[in-house]
């Protein structure tokens, strides 16, 4: 059977300047239906280019992404679109909701992208938002909202398409522990009901509510198998001791 999500031999490589830098370096990853897996590491380890590609919102200099057992890896951006449409839900940091839509009007916002009637669009927004708890609020902006809510809410909107992966993009940073702790909780209970979920994250506490970690370093895996092993929460530090500095893959100059 194929896997869900399969990365072979994948490398994303960009120019800063006359500096070749490989966010990813022949990363080889495999993640199946139901599971729920924290991709960790500091910023410049490449987990965040990882979590683009696995995203369909960027594709590998080389090697090949499949999804669902199709190739994504070499799709354009029209097909790649429709591809994070049907297959994917996305959580981030931010929330990003829409602030003048109602709580109900955001949740419905990708399956009005997606050309769903009026009617099922309602359907599946209520839906989705009763499985968090927060049909009540459907009237509601979201500032009238907790942040709590409110990343309810964007978890409500990765649902309501029915998505073959939850993607869920540091889903606490912007949130206190306590209510950090509620939603790490709530997408373990979506995992348990079967959802497979992908946690982004650089911060090993969270990391270890997933089940399965895969650490990243300068792009290259460094550790993948059970949130429960201590090997999953060692952090390795260059020679000399000093972490590296931090860094950004987002902004780079050009692809080569």
């Amino acid at each position: 059977m194929a896997h869900l999500i399969e990365l072979r031999d994948v490398y994303k490589i960009y120019r800063m300047g006359t500096e070749t830098v490989h966010a990813l370096d022949g990363v080889n990853l495999t993640i199946d239906e139901g599971e729920f897996v924290a991709i960790v590491g500091q910023s410049g380890s490449g987990k965040s280019t990882a979590m683009n590609i696995i995203g369909c919102l960027d594709v590998p200099t080389s090697g090949t992404y499949h999804l669902g057992g199709v190739d994504v890896s070499t799709m354009e951006d029209d097909q790649q679109a429709e591809i994070r449409n049907k297959m994917l839900g996305f959580i981030f940091q931010q929330y990003n909701l829409i602030p003048k839509l109602n709580v109900l009007e955001n949740v419905e916002l990708p399956l009005l992208y997606a050309g769903i009637p009026a009617g099922e669009r309602r359907r599946r927004a209520l839906r989705s938002l009763e499985r968090v708890g927060l049909s009540d609020k459907c009237k509601n902006l979201p500032s009238q909202l907790s942040g709590g809510q409110q990343q309810r809410v964007s978890i409500a909107r990765a649902l309501a398409g029915d998505p073959s992966v939850i993607l869920a993009d540091e889903p606490t940073g912007a949130l206190d522990s306590r209510t950090g702790r509620e939603v790490l909780a709530f997408l373990r209970k979506l995992n348990q009901e079967g959802d497979t979920v992908v946690l982004i994250t650089h911060d090993n506490s969270i990391a270890v509510q997933a089940k399965r970690i895969v650490r990243l370093q300068d792009g290259r895996i460094i550790y993948d198998g059970d949130a429960g092993d201590p090997r999953a929460v060692v952090q390795p530090v260059e020679p000399g001791g000093a972490p590296e500095e931090d860094c950004s893959f987002h902004d780079r100059e050009v692809e080569v």
